[in-house]
């Protein structure tokens, strides 16, 4: 039981730091779709610049490559007002190509040296906190609200609607930088293409399964983290074929996403502002 709550934090790790990374664009009322795109360029920027000098580094890297990411997004969503489900997916498809081409070279490649997975997780959680208090204790926290309620009124007060969520955008970005980072730094130190494996659409769904919390998502991310780890844990031992397991925590987002009308979206959230109209 003890090794199952363990790795079901470890497992859920990248995928609490990512949704964390959505909710805070979310929360200011972008949709951040590129969250798989972004999770694949920054594990393989913090592997490659792990490999070649410190993992720290890596892990800075992973970061900043998330921050970029975010802000790239924030290019089309917010200030050319784009589609941003388009958008999010366009830069989804980027990431996980460009990922892909540019690591060949680092394929089958082990490090030598990984971070701690359980201080990871624990800096994951305090960031779980570290988010909840700048949403609801901090005036950054406050104008963020507001432009995912209501924009228009946010600017009426004079809130600098595209500023707070380019502001999302980044801090978030840097949080799903650092979620791929884990993947190829502590949970599985190595690259291959396509290692986050669909957990950036997971991180996305658990945010809709947290109703936009982060202490609540903290719960989900471990229940996601249970079932990745029960789908390798089971496989073999119950006459259920392996395919059915490698499913389970998908249908859950499946699940979630046909139950989330049952939950309120922020307002604005998916509406491009545009001053004025």
């Amino acid at each position: 039981m003890e090794e199952a709550l363990l790795r079901a934090v470890f497992f859920g790790t990248p995928i609490l730091l990512a949704s964390l990374g959505a909710l805070l664009a979310e929360r200011s009322g972008v949709v951040n779709l590129g969250v798989e795109g972004i999770m694949a360029l920054s594990a393989l920027s913090a592997f490659a610049l792990g490999l070649e000098a410190s993992p720290l580094l890596g892990l800075l890297a992973g970061v900043g490559v998330g921050v970029l990411g975010g802000v790239f997004l924030g290019v089309f969503a917010v200030s050319l007002r784009a589609n941003q489900f388009v958008a999010g997916l366009a830069v989804a498809a980027l990431g996980l190509g460009a990922s892909g081409l540019l690591g060949k070279r680092y394929e089958g490649v082990p490090l030598e040296n990984p971070l701690p997975e359980g201080g990871l997780a624990l800096l994951a959680l305090a960031l779980a906190l570290l988010v909840h208090l700048l949403l609801y204790r901090t005036r950054f926290g406050l104008y963020l609200r507001s432009v995912g309620e209501n924009p228009k009124a946010a600017d009426l007060f004079g809130v600098d609607v595209d500023r707070v969520r380019y502001g999302a955008l980044a801090l978030g970005g840097g949080l799903i930088g650092m979620a791929g980072a884990y993947l190829s730094l502590a949970y599985r130190p190595s690259w291959t293409d396509g290692m986050t494996g669909g957990l950036g659409f997971v991180a996305i769904a658990l945010v809709i399964l947290a109703a936009w919390e982060p202490l609540r998502a903290v719960l989900g991310a471990y229940l996601f983290g249970l079932l990745f780890f029960l789908q390798f844990r089971l496989q073999g031992s119950v006459p259920i074929p392996s395919e059915a397991f490698a499913a389970m925590p998908y249908l859950l987002v499946i699940l979630v996403l046909a139950l989330s009308g049952r939950t309120r979206a922020p307002k604005a959230l998916g509406v491009p502002f545009e001053r004025g109209r």
